[in-house]
């Protein structure tokens, strides 16, 4: 867990530096449970606005977005959130209605751990495909050695790491792979969870962080996770060839290049299967807070709305850094409108 320790003190140094004050309230708390994936930003936005709103105090449990949205639909929690937003049917099942903002955006990295720790391996996206179809099942496979001449790459089986839990990272995840590979849509589909090739070179970890602590413990492993996750952690991630041709690394200006390729509808879910364009990372998301357009309490929905703001103003100036997309200026625009919702 010592990721988590580098992870609490960006978050405490990201505290001390925001500027803004923040109107009081009294004594309000807010819960909110769901999403790994944005779990960082999250807690360093949630500590900051805390901190600077005399009263009011936001816990928020990294738990998956398939339990936040169990949670949501309970009313066990204030808000939830969700990389995969939520369904129709599921949006059914909130009387009064649901408000979904997109608050943040990032990439979902495959992430390696090999002998030396070659760093910037070139995956195409037949073989990062075939890897997770279970087809391709060596590192020294030709395929891989051809993308990468030069490399070492060891006579090792692959090991793959998977969610054990329902997530919204695995559902932006295979919903890239039904794209790009017929075959996986064919076999596997999209979802929150799916059924993964049989085989026992498949490990099931619950969450990003255990997803990413598996795939440092395991050589010979591949696994996917939410970029902040891999670089607090520090490791190895693959360059993805994407719609294009190229090959994009993650962290650069290929995830708001991929943003920029969708236009966000009315109900502002949408998601980027295969962006389009050459600098294009291949696979970028947004990622959603959910609230409740009818909240019993008029205290928090005040304080609702007052925590989307500051997430649109200082919580956006911290994303860069924490290793995530800031939302495009007119993306924060319309968020801004759809929170006056939040009644």
């Amino acid at each position: 867990m010592r990721r988590f320790s580098i992870l609490s003190i960006l978050v405490i140094g990201l505290v001390l530096a925001s500027t803004g004050p923040i109107p009081a309230q009294d004594s309000v708390r807010l819960t909110g449970s769901g999403a790994t994936f944005p779990f960082p930003v999250y807690s360093a936005w949630f500590k900051s606005f805390s901190s600077k709103s005399k009263g009011v105090t936001v816990d928020y449990q990294g738990k998956g977005s398939g339990a936040g949205i169990q949670d949501f639909i309970n009313h066990t929690v204030d808000f939830a959130a969700s990389d995969a937003a939520m369904t129709d049917e599921d949006i059914a099942k909130v009387p009064g209605g649901v408000q979904m903002l997109p608050m943040t955006a990032g990439e979902i990295v495959i992430s390696y751990n090999l002998p030396g720790s070659p760093k910037d391996l070139k995956l195409p996206r037949d073989v990062y495909a075939g890897i997770f179809l279970g087809k391709i099942t060596k590192w020294s496979d030709p395929k891989i050695k051809a993308a990468n001449p030069g490399v070492n790459l060891p006579d090792q089986d692959i090991t793959v790491v998977r969610r054990a839990d329902s997530s919204g990272t695995t559902f932006v995840f295979t919903t890239h792979l039904s794209a790009i590979s017929e075959e996986w849509k064919k076999a596997h589909g999209a979802g929150t969870t799916v059924n993964w090739p049989k085989s026992d070179k498949f490990v099931a970890s619950p969450k990003n962080d255990g997803v990413t602590a598996t795939i440092k413990q395991t050589p010979g492993s591949i696994g996917y996770i939410e970029y902040a996750f891999a670089k607090f952690a520090k490791v190895e991630m693959a360059q993805l060839q994407n719609k294009a041709g190229q090959f994009v690394a993650p962290g650069g200006d290929g995830g708001p290049a991929a943003l920029a390729s969708v236009q966000l509808p009315a109900n502002l879910r949408a998601w980027i299967a295969d962006p389009e364009g050459p600098k294009a990372y291949p696979i970028a998301t947004y990622t959603w807070m959910l609230f409740y357009k009818e909240n019993k309490d008029p205290r928090k929905a005040a304080a609702l709305r007052q925590l989307v703001e500051f997430c649109l103003s200082d919580g956006q100036k911290m994303s860069h850094q924490m290793g995530y997309i800031p939302l495009p200026e007119n993306v924060v625009s319309v968020v801004r409108k759809s929170a006056s919702s939040i009644q």
